[in-house]
């Protein structure tokens, strides 16, 4: 019940449009003294919630995700992956969900995923006369892609709060995204199929392209399709860390960028630089407001009543992490996914340990149902992306985003019911994932 309360209030502060570092330094201030009628200490947590090596992490990855968009790296994507599966049923779509798939692996971002492929992808459905819904769809499903495919700043976030292997969460996010994105793919080919033989519209579909005009677009994409395995095989091979991999992949990116594609000018990489430096201060400022709000929950006590309260009722690991499935799925329809990381992540971890759960496993658990926010109304971030690109009706793009809502939920449920899709990834690689 006290966590509850302190989650209500919480959450009005955040809907009366106090930003989420605001409401987590009030909050926690006010309670702090009540509860204690001081302060003290208030500094010394925030320099060592902060003082961590692996933070380096956040703003490289996006200042890598910077150049790469700044410099236009990223147009070819979309065409190349329209060459190479727009001869299929439901062709563009399928093609929507690679480049999303790959840009996702760049960018960190669902966001702008589903803005930077959209832009492109949208149009271009409609005007080979795909229902509307189906294109919609397509960008909405693929573009929650960029914080399930490393490098994911939502991950990197979760790692610092949790105390997880960045490195192995990276690894555990690889196989539940691919296996998403061949999910929607197939959906995108039956639908576009049952649509096809409805209306007898096969004929308008485009035709195969040659082997040379395959391998001229998988070349025009070459230098952007190279980022993804050189930071992640880095990784698994042990070249470098997380954190160094995040440095060496901005790197590469401005070398590819600037020098290889020459799209990228001085200009470019001061404001890339710019911009991600400010949303990186942002996120520093949101994780210390999330450490005084852990370090009031705990003051309080509901950690140890929540274990407490799982120990009483004899829950099982499944119950519980069914329990909290649903919760995370109730929190993002009215928060978004940084607040819902911070908020219920040092609540939940006390009892994660006593029941034996994997933090690296319910990590990517997470990021799907974070995913699943990004798509789900009212707050629905993506779906706001998708109008501010087409100017539909934001109630059709929310009903052509349900398919792909529950399409997460039945990956939740098989990564529920089979782990090793996540965890046998990092677990080859020699990482401890509990």
């Amino acid at each position: 019940m006290t966590f509850l309360l302190l989650l209500g209030g919480l959450i009005l502060l955040l809907y009366l449009g106090m930003p989420m570092y605001a409401g987590m330094f009030l909050f926690s201030l006010v309670v702090l003294l009540l509860v204690e009628g001081k302060v003290a200490g208030v500094g010394e947590l925030a320099f060592g919630k902060l003082n961590v090596y692996l933070l380096v992490a956040i703003p490289l990855f996006m200042l890598m995700a910077r150049f790469m968009v700044k410099g236009r790296v990223v147009d070819d994507l979309y065409k190349a992956a329209n060459t190479l599966f727009g001869h299929l049923p439901g062709g563009l779509g399928v093609a929507t969900i690679a480049a999303c798939t790959a840009f996702a692996a760049i960018s960190g971002s669902s966001v702008a995923t589903a803005l930077t492929i959209g832009t492109a992808a949208i149009p271009q459905m409609l005007k080979y006369g795909y229902d509307p819904r189906s294109a919609y769809g397509a960008v909405a499903g693929g573009g929650t892609l960029g914080i399930l495919i490393p490098p994911s700043a939502p991950m990197v976030l979760y790692a610092v709060v949790s105390e997880a292997s960045i490195g192995a969460l990276f690894m555990a996010g690889v196989l539940p995204g691919l296996m998403l994105a061949g999910i929607f793919a197939v959906y995108c080919m039956i639908t576009a199929w049952r649509r096809e033989r409805r209306l007898g519209t096969r004929h308008l579909r485009p035709k195969r392209a040659s082997g040379a005009e395959m391998i001229a677009a998988v070349r025009g994409s070459f230098w952007a399709l190279t980022l993804p395995p050189f930071v992640l095989l880095g990784m698994y091979f042990g070249v470098f860390t997380a954190t160094e991999a995040a440095g060496t992949g901005a790197l590469w990116a401005l070398l590819i960028a600037f020098v290889i594609y020459r799209t990228l000018g001085v200009r470019d990489v001061w404001n890339g630089a710019a911009e991600a430096a400010r949303t990186s201060a942002v996120l520093f400022l949101i994780i210390i407001g999330a450490a005084m709000f852990g370090d009031v929950l705990t003051k309080l006590r509901v950690p140890d009543e929540l274990v407490r309260l799982v120990v009483d009722y004899g829950l099982t690991k499944l119950e519980f992490l069914v329990a909290v499935m649903v919760l995370l799925f109730v929190l993002g329809l009215v928060l978004e996914s940084i607040s819902i990381i911070l908020i219920t992540t040092p609540v939940l971890l006390p009892v994660l340990n006593q029941l034996g759960i994997d933090k690296v496993w319910y990590g990517v658990l997470l990021t799907i149902n974070l995913e699943l926010a990004l798509i789900s109304p009212p707050v629905a971030m993506n779906l706001v992306v998708i109008k501010s690109i087409t100017k539909a009706p934001l109630s059709e793009i929310n009903k052509a985003a349900v398919p792909y809502m529950l399409m997460m939920a039945l990956a939740i449920a098989l990564l529920i019911l089979a782990p090793e899709i996540a965890l046998w990834l990092p677990q080859s690689m020699g990482y401890v994932t509990k």
